[in-house]
């Protein structure tokens, strides 16, 4: 299709029919303030603080909803578009809670840089807030209606991408918000603590609950000994908040930190995501051989379990019984790792630093301990983990490079690409080929499960048979996995979901940012730092290998079983209509 020309102001450009002004200004390098706009929704339309002048038009237009059409002139930096977009924002801040001190979101908040940009220093309009009190019964996230601007980007979020719509529009006019059906706390909701709401907020309406001071607490206690593991995705996240480039792996540099700040040791989730890949293997392929409940669905994910838990609970069967890699650590850190340095378990902390929000409610979770010792005792977003690096003065950018600690800080490329979506399938498929046919893959690379299509599917010729396999993230793609599973049309023998887009590395917990590019960055230096690992597959790493015959025995053997499974439950369940 032909390209259209079109000005903004005074400026000729040529576009593709169909581009929104506020897409168009882009292309030379205008940024036309919003608030409401995100690159990855739908367009809204609710704040008008886009708003812009077209020739020949009496009203001022939203450059997020109006598109172009050929000879189109626009102005986005007149004194009417300047007044306008001035004055709509002097409103939102009238009704908006102000404490930008006590705020998650201070330094980081698209009102508050707007309000700069546009020299606001004092409110001039009368405030009409009304104090609202915060809700923070769950362990993952806390909701504040005074600081909403009502821009909808969290309900958004939430129907259209996870299909869970716990969060809804309510009311006209002065009372219109964006809540829960009939004002409930979030975990008596559809909810299920994924956090991408406050990932895409723009204010500090919905944020993280900081366990920051409970960290540097545990830090300082002189009885405990603090042990922290590090997530694949941390590593190609935190550097973005230090200045680093877009998916720039800091490892060494976040093990440094964490030494700096007092932890006993550093290890690496990566270990216990091959550990994950043992187990999981095992399973699928005992549920193959046994005639067992197919398709099996991969457990990593917290905020897929929730979803599960609370949508299809009579379709638990199909979910694998192994723990994720978080639980796993802890609770070879408690057993494992005690035993061979004569520690009590009860001397030893474990902290997990997590680029998902939902692991401060898997960690919670009550079925996640044995004998009262926790598996994990706190977890700490990425977002946290700069915080307090921050906060301690450390200049992140010249720390030394450090290695983890030993034994449970090794880990392969596979467990590696845990953080991307489809890195589960494609590591569980290396080693349950070799598991099976005895033999390894020619090709360890699964590149059709890899990127943002919502479903991607591969298949994998098993023992004479023909194994399909789908990975999918996205709760909205899950549930029309889950359905295919009722109607009992599903192809699939294993399925991986992740709950958030992109997988871990698009986690509520990391540094956030309205760019897809950043989280393709972050995803394409996992796969780098697989391709650059010597070992490449979980059932290849020496150190998995030593716990086994040390202290665990063999995969889905008794201790396995009681240390590294578990079961989950239906609660407040949406029954489905079908048994598998």
């Amino acid at each position: 299709m032909n390209k259209i020309n079109i000005k903004i102001n005074g400026m000729d450009l040529q576009v593709e029919p169909g581009t929104r002004i506020i897409e168009a200004a882009k292309q030379l390098h205008i940024d036309i303030p919003h608030l409401c706009y995100h690159p990855d929704q739908r367009i809204k339309a609710l704040c008008r603080v886009c708003s812009v002048e077209v020739v020949g038009s009496s009203k001022m237009s939203a450059a997020c909803s109006t598109q172009v059409w050929d000879g189109m002139e626009i102005y986005t930096n007149t004194e009417k578009v300047y007044r306008t977009q001035k004055g709509i924002l002097e409103m939102i801040l009238a009704n908006h809670n102000q404490d930008c001190l006590a705020c998650d979101r201070n330094g980081n908040c698209e009102l508050q840089a707007l309000a700069e940009r546009f020299g606001i220093r004092q409110q001039g309009l009368a405030r009409t807030v009304d104090p609202v009190d915060s809700e923070d019964e769950n362990p993952c996230l806390i909701r504040d209606a005074s600081k909403c601007i009502k821009c909808g980007r969290c309900e958004k979020v939430c129907r259209d991408v996870q299909g869970v719509s716990a969060l809804t529009a309510a009311g006209r006019s002065e009372d219109f918000s964006f809540t829960t059906a009939y004002h409930k706390p979030l975990e008596q909701t559809d909810c299920v603590l994924c956090g991408q709401c406050a990932a895409y907020c723009p204010v500090g309406a919905i944020s993280i609950k900081d366990d920051t001071e409970a960290f540097l607490t545990l830090l300082r206690d002189p009885v405990k000994k603090v042990a922290v593991q590090l997530a694949p995705a941390v590593r190609v996240g935190l550097g973005e908040a230090f200045g680093f480039e877009a998916g720039e792996a800091v490892t060494g540099k976040i093990v440094a930190a964490l030494k700096y700040l007092g932890a006993d040791a550093v290890f690496d989730t990566v270990f216990a995501a091959d550990v994950t890949i043992m187990e999981e293997g095992h399973e699928l392929l005992t549920r193959i051989k046994a005639g067992g409940t197919l398709p099996m669905i991969t457990s990593c994910c917290p905020g897929w379990i929730n979803y599960a838990e609370k949508h299809y609970g009579d379709l638990l069967g199909h979910v694998s019984t192994t723990k994720s890699p978080q639980q796993i650590f802890g609770a070879l850190a408690k057993s494992y790792y005690c035993h061979s340095r004569q520690w009590q378990p009860q001397t030893l902390a474990t902290v997990s630093i997590m680029p998902c929000v939902t692991k401060k409610y898997e960690a919670a979770r009550p079925e996640m301990e044995k004998g009262g010792i926790r598996d994990v005792d706190l977890v700490l977003t990425t977002q946290e983990l700069a915080r307090v690096i921050k906060r301690a003065g450390l200049d992140f950018s010249q720390l030394p490079d450090l290695p983890f600690d030993q034994p449970l800080g090794k880990g392969s490329g596979a467990g590696v690409i845990f953080g991307a979506s489809g890195g589960v399938m494609e590591a569980a498929l290396r080693s349950v080929y070799a598991l099976a046919e005895k033999r390894e893959l020619e090709q360890l690379d699964f590149t059709e499960v890899r990127g943002w299509q919502g479903i991607k599917e591969t298949t994998l010729e098993l023992k004479g048979m023909r194994l399909r396999a789908a990975v999918v993230h996205g709760l909205a793609n899950a549930k029309a996995i889950m359905e295919q599973i009722q109607a009992g049309t599903c192809r699939y023998a294993f399925i991986e979901v992740m709950a958030c887009p992109g997988g871990c590395i698009g986690g509520s917990g990391q540094p956030r940012t309205a760019a897809r590019e950043y989280k393709t960055s972050r995803q394409q230096t996992l796969y780098a730092l697989d391709q650059q690992n010597p070992i490449r597959k979980a059932h290849e790493n020496p150190e998995v290998e030593l716990v086994y015959k040390k202290f665990l025995g063999a995969p889905l053997g008794e201790l396995s079983h009681e240390l590294l499974h578990t079961a989950y439950a239906a609660r407040g369940a949406k029954s489905s209509k079908t048994d598998i």
